[in-house]
């Protein structure tokens, strides 16, 4: 059996941290996504999600320092989740994309693609 870990999101950057590591540039940032739908009185409703994203600087992945808060863009990662213990000793867990395409979204490319 093939398996398959694959995501692909399209929203709008949150805060971005940028850091090198081992002469690399790595980027730790958050994108939201919304969907939109009408509850059962017809009432709209958008439903926003938050993602943790990882980039590390690369072949398809533009320069990391062009990446700021309310950009648009097109993310193709993977999910990795990773658990960990907290400093008060409860064991914790998180789920991340990590990057392995990113590609800044325009508004007007991000309309005909919707």
């Amino acid at each position: 059996m093939e398996q398959l870990n694959k995501i692909e999101l399209r929203g709008t950057v949150g805060s971005v941290r940028l850091q090198t590591y081992n002469d690399s540039l790595v980027a730790h940032f958050t994108v939201v996504t919304n969907f939109a739908y009408k509850d059962r009185d017809g009432s709209p409703v958008i439903d926003a999600t938050w993602h943790n994203v990882t980039a590390w600087e690369g072949r398809d992945i533009p320069d990391l320092r062009s990446l700021e808060k309310g950009s648009k863009v097109y993310i193709l990662g993977r999910i990795r989740n990773q658990k960990y213990t907290a400093s008060d000793g409860t064991d914790r867990f998180s789920t991340e994309i990590v990057a392995r395409r990113l590609v800044f979204v325009d508004d007007q490319l991000q309309s005909e693609m919707a």
